[in-house]
C-alpha cells in the first residue's frame, strides 16, 4: 500500500521539483539512541527492508496535544534483512524481518523557520529529510523522500504518526 502511495505521488504530484534530503539543513542527530524515544518497528514498504523508528522528546509529547511542535525529529534506522537461500527475506516469529546491517539512518526534522536556501520543494509541510550512513556520514541523498510523504498530510506527513502514542 505504502509503495502505492509512493508511486502515485510520482505521477500525480509531477508539477513538485522531487528531490532527496538535504543535510545541509537536517543534521544528523548523533545521540538519537540514547536520547529519543524507540516508538516503533515495522517491515518497509518494499518489502527489503526493516526500521527501528525513534522520535525526540518535542515529537512524542507534541503529538500528545494533538499536532506535532517545530522541533520534532524523527529517526528512522533502515535494516537490511538476512536472506534465505532463495534471495528472500527471513522472518522472525514476530512477523518482522530478521535485521542484518544497518544500512541507512533517515532523519526528519519540523521546523517552520528553514533558512531560505532550504529550498521548499525538498520538504513536505514543515518537514525536511537527509539520510546518513550508519556511521552518521552523509550518504548519497538522490531519493524522492518529499515526493513519497506528500500523500500524508492527514497524517502530518509521516508513515508512522499513529505509532507516536506508545
Amino acid at each position: 500500500m505504502r509503495n502505492l502511495i509512493c508511486l502515485l505521488a510520482v505521477v500525480l504530484f509531477p508539477f513538485v521539483s522531487i528531490a532527496g534530503g538535504n543535510p545541509e539543513f537536517v543534521l544528523f542527530p548523533a545521540d538519537y539512541k540514547s536520547e529519543f524515544t524507540h516508538y516503533h518497528t515495522q517491515n518497509r514498504a518494499n518489502n527489503k527492508q526493516v526500521a527501528e523508528f525513534y522520535a525526540n522528546n518535542k515529537a512524542i509529547e507534541s503529538y500528545k496535544n494533538g499536532q506535532l511542535m517545530d522541533g520534532s525529529i524523527v529517526v528512522m534506522e533502515v535494516y537490511k534483512p538476512e536472506l534465505d537461500s532463495d534471495g528472500q527475506p527471513v522472518q522472525g516469529e514476530n512477523g518482522l524481518f530478521v535485521k542484518s546491517s544497518l544500512a541507512a539512518v533517515a532523519v526528519m526534522e519540523k521546523k517552520q523557520n528553514w533558512d531560505t536556501a532550504f529550498p521548499a520543494e525538498d520538504r513536505t509541510g514543515n518537514w525536511g529529510y537527509a539520510i546518513y550512513t550508519a556511521s552518521g556520514e552523509i550518504k548519497e541523498n538522490n531519493l524522492e523522500c518529499a515526493a513519497c510523504h506528500m500523500p500524508l498530510k492527514n497524517s502530518d506527513y509521516m508513515f508512522s504518526y499513529e505509532h507516536l502514542s506508545k
